[in-house]
């Protein structure tokens, strides 16, 4: 199983963002959503750069009730598809930040 996999790579190395992020997607693909959010905590903590990690939170938190808490993040993530040139991103997360509005 992918998840019980990265689960031990991050054990083994825990502030490696990579297998953080390789689990949090695993946890994701599987439901596991309340078990994903702290990884991908650690993910924007350490690489506040990292848009694909800000929408996959994001997503994350209004899948669990929270769209308030997912407001900020789904606006950083936003600014920094601007800033990297990405459009589909940027023209995703304007329709998603309208719905939560």
């Amino acid at each position: 199983m992918r998840t019980e996999r990265f689960k031990v790579l991050v054990e083994k190395n825990p502030d490696n963002e990579l297998f953080r992020f390789s689990l949090a997607q695993a946890l994701l693909q599987e439901g596991q959503v309340t078990e994903a959010e702290p990884h991908l905590r650690v993910c924007i903590k350490k690489k506040p750069d990292w848009m694909v990690a800000h929408i996959a939170l994001g997503k994350a938190l209004i899948e669990l009730g929270r769209p308030e808490e997912a407001r900020p993040i789904l606006r950083a993530a936003h600014q920094l598809a601007i800033e990297q040139n990405h459009e589909e991103p940027e023209v995703e997360l304007s329709t998603l930040l309208k719905q939560i509005a």
